[in-house]
């Protein structure tokens, strides 16, 4: 597995998590526990993917805007984060930010496997998108 299908597997579970989070109402359990269960997914996706895609990315001038842009949006995804946890799951515009969250992240993951992983391909060796895989799955797996 490459560092490419690795990501891509991860985005699935989350595309299925923000699914599920949208569809819930209410100050329930399955909110709250869908809620916490993308917010892990996502936090633990974001640090290794910068730490074993993002930041190999940086270091080349073919990628590096590119790399800093996904990171910027990993940010405004961790704002979004904080807002949800700061309402009430009764609130009004708890699910507005619900589904604005879930926009941006779907829109990240298809900019990453559309744009980003295109040009990451053209820099990163084979064996490196080996390694990085590898390395990035290990971290994940403790994480979780």
């Amino acid at each position: 597995m490459n560092i490419f299908e690795a990501l891509r597997k991860d985005h699935e579970i989350q595309r299925d998590l923000l699914n599920k989070l949208v569809e819930t109402s209410g100050d329930t359990k399955r909110r709250d526990e869908i809620f916490k269960a993308v917010k892990h997914e996502l936090v633990i996706h974001e640090d290794a993917e910068e730490r074993f895609f993002y930041i190999p990315l940086i270091e080349d001038d073919l990628t590096q805007e590119l790399a800093r842009h996904g990171i910027a949006e990993h940010h405004e995804i961790d704002e979004l984060l904080a807002e949800l946890e700061e309402m009430d799951y009764d609130s009004s515009g708890w699910l507005k930010i619900a589904k604005k969250l879930k926009h941006e992240v779907e829109h990240h993951l298809e900019e990453e496997e559309h744009k980003i992983f295109q040009m990451a391909g053209k820099v990163l060796t084979d064996k490196l998108k080996m390694s990085l895989a590898l390395e990035y799955q290990n971290y994940i797996k403790e994480q979780r």
